[in-house]
């Protein structure tokens, strides 16, 4: 064979082994991984060592960073029913309900489990109206195994279910961390033979927060830092237990969090918590939780997957919880919903670091059903006369237009919109350009009274 047609078959072979990893239609099974995403409720930006903390310890998430991509410009949404509604669905929550999740959205579990993954859901769902209406509870939305609670802790106690079956409930915040990871365990053990996705989204660090006597007390963040500082722990033994079992190398990790932390709500969490710290930091991000300045949205995330993900890199692209559906259809080899808008977009080469800076250019702020602004590249817009807040968000803004250039200004603290009104121009249009659905969701927790 001569060396141009050896060069030929060469490249032809080199060309193959790129489809074989990045096409839906020719994975393979010996290329699709596990997914597990870890999702904690309140984190803030600033919780974790690896993302700055000097109070909070947390060797084990560390380790994943250093193993993995840590993503500093990722987004989840302003609260936890529309974060999770967003995650689930791929679809910004002005599109998948947010608490109000419709039976008829098409969630990760339900394509996963379509292209032969086992899929199990353990902790908060919070995307049924925290009730439990049968076609849309986990186990009708795609997951093959849930045990969790439907809603929030938020009068320190939750009620818990194992798929359709109510156990009862608990008020023993301090020992569902362990038990979430216990349950989490105990799934990848029992599937550790075929391919598998695990959704273990943590009730805390959420509204009413506690510790195990094993960590209560010992960091130095207060009890806020404590729950951090279990998590952590739980989440080492979840990775040792994968490790254990050989199946390290051939499963995507992401862990993440729901939205900013609840730093703007110092008064009655302080109350709740007979004055103990509980609540976290935002870092250099501006405002907390429910806000759509970046300390409410802009989460920490961290991916691993060891030999695919570069390990010990730091990305700042545009990135969000919204992209994990159309990723893993290319990772995992299923055909994205035709028939509704996806939002989110196939960042597979910016996982892998064939790409800096991946495939999204743009995101939108919402909060509930308003849109309150924009981010384009390094520009973000702030539309002016914004009337939906949620009650505890202390920072409104001036009302009218704010443009922030958040690769100098990450802390959002000078308006430069008079300085360049042809960008604000710009995105002005694009955000007037947002296709909206025909008809919007109800944006609250509970159901109306029927």
């Amino acid at each position: 064979m001569s060396n141009r047609c050896r060069m030929k078959l060469s490249s032809i072979l080199t060309v193959f082994t790129i489809l074989a990893i990045l096409c839906p239609a020719v994975a393979s099974e010996d290329t699709r991984p596990n997914i597990v995403i870890i999702f904690i409720d309140d984190q803030g930006y600033g919780d974790l060592g690896c993302y700055g903390s000097e109070t909070i310890r947390s060797p084990r998430i560390d380790r994943l960073a250093q193993e993995g991509t840590r993503f500093t410009s990722f987004y989840a949404q302003v609260v936890c029913g529309p974060s999770r509604s967003a995650l689930l669905t791929g679809r910004y929550p002005v599109r998948s309900g947010g608490w109000s999740m419709p039976a008829s959205e098409i969630t990760l579990g339900e394509l996963l489990k379509k292209a032969g993954y086992i899929t199990g859901c353990i902790g908060k769902w919070d995307v049924s109206n925290r009730e439990p209406i049968l076609d849309r509870m986990p186990n009708a939305q795609g997951f093959d195994y849930y045990w969790g609670p439907l809603g929030a802790n938020d009068n320190a106690r939750v009620v818990l279910f194992e798929n359709n079956t109510k156990i009862g409930p608990s008020e023993d915040m301090a020992s569902l961390t362990r038990t979430y990871t216990d349950k989490g365990i105990e799934f990848i053990e029992a599937n550790q033979d075929k391919r598998f996705f695990l959704y273990l989204a943590h009730t805390m660090v959420h509204s009413v927060i506690d510790a195990s006597p094993e960590f209560k007390g010992k960091s130095k963040g207060g009890l806020y830092g404590d729950a951090v500082e279990e998590l952590d722990h739980h989440t080492g033994r979840l990775l040792d237990a994968m490790d254990r079992l050989g199946l390290g190398d051939r499963t995507i990790v992401i862990f993440t969090t729901d939205n900013g932390t609840w730093n703007n709500g110092q008064d009655f969490l302080s109350k709740r918590h007979q004055g103990a710290i509980a609540w976290g930091s935002s870092g250099p991000l501006r405002e907390g939780k429910g806000s759509t300045y970046e300390g409410g949205i802009r989460v920490p995330c961290i991916a691993r997957w060891p030999g695919r993900i570069p390990a010990g890199r730091v990305n700042d692209a545009i990135f969000s919880t919204i992209d994990f559906l159309p990723t893993f259809a290319t990772l995992a080899g299923y055909e994205i919903p035709t028939d509704r808008i996806i939002d989110g977009t196939d960042q597979t080469q910016l996982l892998l670091g064939q790409s800096e800076t991946g495939s999204r250019d743009d995101f939108f702020y919402f909060c509930q059903n308003e849109l309150h602004g924009l981010r384009q590249g390094q520009w973000k817009l702030i539309l002016p006369e914004r009337k939906t807040f949620y009650g505890y968000v202390d920072d409104r803004g001036s009302g009218g237009l704010e443009l922030y250039n958040l690769d100098l200004d990450i802390g959002e603290s000078t308006n430069v919109a008079e300085k360049y009104p042809e960008i604000v121009a710009r995105m002005v249009d694009h955000a007037n350009a947002f296709q909206w659905p025909e008809q919007l969701h109800d944006p609250g927790i509970g159901l109306k009274s029927r």
